[in-house]
């Protein structure tokens, strides 16, 4: 109790953000229930007849829920691995810029594209991936190869959607490193160059072992987007010719709740998708506590 009037304060700040969690994140799992109904908007919730597992058993059976499963476990699993790291390395490189004006600008060059949304960004990729006029295959071009459908061609719309997402986000996930390479202690580099170790020598024996914890920590907690491949991206960048290769649950359940209206069959989706998201964030918290000490609570 006595903790508590100590950090009252705080407990207040907090409040507001906790009832919009309770408002946004959980009243709205009331709606989880319409996976086990048979729901017509016509007809109410209160008339929606219970089927039990009839949604997912329909799911299940749908070859393009399976399409569907393997696009998104493939996008979202080399987003993952490009998402750790293409920032390390960044942070790596940044860190070795002794010019701090210079240090600064490329900074800001590597964290703007972050704050562009996914609709904004898709017209800018879709100009520079143009076969006909983007800057990209004018690049080729000059080189004697022929123009690449990057967003029209199955071959190479996953490369895309991957390439593309490391330039909108690496930026951002470099901040983790950069603010675990400033704890790092100077005297271990001072130890290093009177032992004769090279800028690189440091950054294999000195740098990269003393961020390694939080190397271990953003690859176990990332383990949680197994199944986030990109909404956003995604929706903004597939058309009709790579949904082959594009098409992720995310879109699956946009197309069957809000464009054909099948929501107990939309809901039983996402239901799935995120008990198994569930599974892997327990598990990613697990590992974080065993192999970097990381705990929440």
């Amino acid at each position: 109790m006595k903790k508590f009037k100590k950090e009252w304060p705080f407990h207040l700040m907090l409040l507001p953000a906790v009832i919009m969690v309770i408002i946004f994140n959980y009243v709205p799992m009331a709606g989880v229930s319409l996976a086990f109904l048979d729901y017509k908007p016509a007809k109410g919730l209160a008339k929606a007849a219970f089927v039990g597992w009839k949604q997912f058993e329909t799911l299940f059976e749908n070859p393009n829920f399976f399409l569907a499963l393997k696009n998104t476990v493939i996008i979202a699993g080399w987003k993952l691995i490009t998402g750790l790291i293409v920032p390390l390395v960044l942070a790596l490189l940044l860190n070795e810029i002794r010019k701090s004006w210079y240090k600064r600008v490329a900074q800001t060059l590597i964290y703007l594209p972050y704050f562009i949304s996914w609709v904004l960004m898709a017209g800018i990729i879709v100009d520079i991936f143009s076969p006909t006029d983007g800057l990209v295959n004018r690049a080729l071009e000059s080189f004697g190869v022929e123009p690449i459908y990057f967003l029209g061609s199955n071959t190479w719309a996953r490369f895309t959607m991957i390439l593309t997402n490391i330039w909108k986000e690496a930026g951002w996930g470099t901040i983790i490193f950069m603010a675990a390479l400033t704890g790092v202690d100077l005297n271990l580099y001072e130890a290093a160059v009177i032992d004769g170790a090279g800028r690189l020598k440091q950054m294999q024996h000195v740098t990269i072992p003393a961020i390694v914890p939080t190397i271990v920590l953003v690859g176990t907690l990332s383990l949680s987007n197994v199944l986030n491949a990109g909404f956003d991206q995604i929706y903004n960048l597939m058309t009709g010719v790579t949904m082959e290769t594009l098409d992720i649950i995310d879109t699956l359940v946009y197309r069957i709740g809000v464009q054909n209206g099948q929501f107990s069959l939309a809901t039983a989706a996402g239901l799935f998708k995120s008990v198994v998201s569930s599974f892997f964030i327990i598990l990613s918290y697990r590992l974080a506590d065993k192999l970097a000490g990381y705990k929440i609570f």
